[in-house]
């Protein structure tokens, strides 16, 4: 998808669509577990299957969304969204709602994956992974005001992805039913005879990217093992009630958007480095303060500052992937790798809760952050001084076949003017 100078708002719907399932972990496991026989790991391990399988979709169509299409390609995703999460919604046998969870994860993933495609060829990608993640957390912000307040069942929040993604589905009509056949990554060569234009096939910046992607899923596991488990720590730890948590996840969440206003407004003036380093060693902190929170007001505290910071950070972190590829593929990867993460993160944070404690999770986690921080930014800092920025546009030297030679000031007009014009080499305007 070409660079456009509006607003590509049906990327931007896309990506609220892809992402919605995670941002609704904590109540989606909670409630799994709440309304079904089902133990806390249990539940768990079936979020962690539904990230898992998104996951899979994007490492699995990354490079395919020219082949497919956009546009067939989004509705195939956002009907497997709802057929999967309206199975596992409206059901109770354990089976079914494992598959429907697992259906609807690959419909996720394969939203994401044309979203991110479609970003990192935008003139801008930051702005508009702001603006995604400033839909996402609205409508998340409001469902977990609005759910808790519809009655138990596991099925609400599933029901709530299941409808957005049916919602979502004429918006792909404005999608591409195939890649531009002149895609942001086509380069123009110099040479000294003529204008060449190839598209680079071969996959660039590996060490870069992979670096990126494999801290890309510790970030993401680290984040989510604390989101998986977030819910438990406010009802069990905290002492909270379920709509108190909801509405501390809620106000978190308005303040994510405040952070993603306040990242699209500061752009690129501080570069990707400092926000992506420094906001990661603050999330940290945020994490292991979570953890140990026992009443409303540390629980609250923690959560709001590092939801505020989350997505600030996330934002940088995909315009960073999609600087490296502006075909997207490693925007899609390096997706992937984050959605991995996030798959094994509810796990995880089982897992580490019951051997370590919460505040022995938050400790470990928090130590594991402050880890990944330093090859994080050093592939900021390196891709910055390599790379151009997607909205910076390479300048194109088109070499001429013939060029005038220029008059001077005390010559004369005439045949010998012509003469010297068409005696002019092809390379000459090659600089």
């Amino acid at each position: 998808m070409s660079a456009r100078t509006t607003t590509p708002w049906p990327l931007v719907a896309l990506f609220t669509a892809g992402y919605l399932a995670p941002y609704l972990l904590p109540t989606t496991v909670g409630r799994l577990s709440a309304g079904l026989p089902l133990s806390a790991t249990e539940a768990g391990s079936i979020g962690s299957a539904l990230l898992l399988s998104s996951a899979t979709a994007g490492f699995l169509l990354a490079s395919r969304v020219d082949r497919f299409g956009p546009r067939r390609l989004a509705r195939t995703g956002l009907l497997l969204a709802a057929a999967g999460y309206g199975t596992a919604a409206f059901t109770t046998t354990i089976p079914l709602v494992v598959l429907g969870a697992i259906v609807g994860g690959l419909g996720s993933g394969t939203i994401t994956t044309v979203a991110a495609t479609g970003i990192a060829g935008q003139r801008d990608p930051h702005r508009t992974t702001t603006l995604g993640l400033l839909g996402v957390s609205a409508l998340a912000g409001a469902l977990y005001l609005t759910i808790p307040h519809l009655g138990p069942g596991h099925g609400h929040p599933l029901t709530a992805i299941a409808v957005t993604a049916l919602l979502l589905l004429p918006a792909t009509r404005h999608l591409p039913a195939s890649e531009a056949p002149h895609t942001p990554a086509a380069r123009t060569l110099r040479t000294t005879t003529t204008t060449t234009t190839t598209t680079a096939t071969a996959l660039p910046h590996r060490r870069a990217g992979l670096v990126l992607a494999a801290a890309m899923l510790c970030w993401s596991l680290a984040q989510n093992s604390l989101w998986g488990v977030s819910g438990r720590i406010g009802l069990r730890q905290a002492g909270l009630t379920e709509v108190t948590v909801g509405a501390v996840f809620a106000v978190a969440l308005g303040a994510g958007l405040l952070g993603v206003i306040g990242a699209g407004t500061l752009g690129q003036r501080l570069g990707r480095a400092l926000p992506i380093g420094a906001g990661t060693a603050l999330i940290a902190g945020c994490i292991a303060l979570s953890s140990a929170a026992t009443d409303l007001a540390s629980f609250a505290t923690g959560e709001i500052a590092w939801n505020t910071l989350y997505p600030v950070v996330l934002s940088y972190v995909i315009g960073l992937a999609a600087s490296l590829d502006q075909r997207g593929r490693w925007a899609v990867l390096v997706g992937s790798a984050s959605s991995l993460g996030t798959a094994c993160g509810p796990l995880a944070g089982s897992l580490l809760s019951a051997r370590a404690g919460y505040p022995g999770m938050g400790v470990i986690l928090a130590l594991g952050l402050l880890l990944i921080t330093v090859p994080m930014t050093a592939v900021a800092l390196r891709t910055r001084r390599r790379t151009p920025l997607p909205q910076e546009h390479p300048v194109v030297e088109i070499a001429l076949d013939a060029v005038p030679a220029p008059r001077t000031a005390y010559d004369m007009a005439g045949p010998r003017q012509a003469t010297a014009g068409a005696a002019a080499t092809p390379g000459s305007a090659t600089r």
